[in-house]
C-alpha cells in the first residue's frame, strides 16, 4: 500500500508544480487554491508512504515521479522541448524509480 501512496503523492507533486505556473506568483486565486490543495495532498500521501519506506527511497521516488509527470505535462501544456537528450535523461530517472522499487521488496 505504501507504494500506491507514494505514486499518488508523486502525481500530486506534478500537479502542484504545474499549478505553480498558473498561479502567476500566487496572484490568481483559483490556481493558487488548487496548488496549495495539491501540495497538502502530496505531502500527506508522502507521509503515509514514509511510515514504511525508508526516507531516501521514498523521497527519491516521490521527486522522480514528480519530475517525470511535470516534464510530460510541460511538453503537453506548454510546448516545452522534447529533444532526445532530454528524453534520455527522463528515462534514466524512470529506470532509477523502477530499480528502487525492485530492490525495496
Amino acid at each position: 500500500m505504501e507504494w500506491i501512496f507514494l505514486f499518488i503523492a508523486g502525481l500530486f507533486e506534478a500537479a502542484w508544480a504545474i499549478g505553480l505556473k498558473y498561479t502567476e506568483g500566487f496572484t490568481r486565486l483559483y490556481p493558487s487554491i488548487f496548488t496549495v490543495i495539491c501540495m497538502f495532498l502530496s505531502f500527506y500521501f508522502l507521509s503515509q508512504a514514509l511510515k514504511i519506506l525508508p526516507i531516501g527511497t521514498g523521497y527519491a521516488v516521490w521527486t522522480g515521479i514528480g519530475i517525470i509527470g511535470t516534464t510530460i505535462l510541460g511538453v503537453l501544456l506548454f510546448n516545452e522541448s522534447i529533444d532526445p537528450a532530454r528524453v534520455f535523461c527522463i528515462l534514466l530517472i524512470f529506470s532509477g524509480i523502477i530499480g528502487l522499487k525492485l530492490i525495496s521488496q
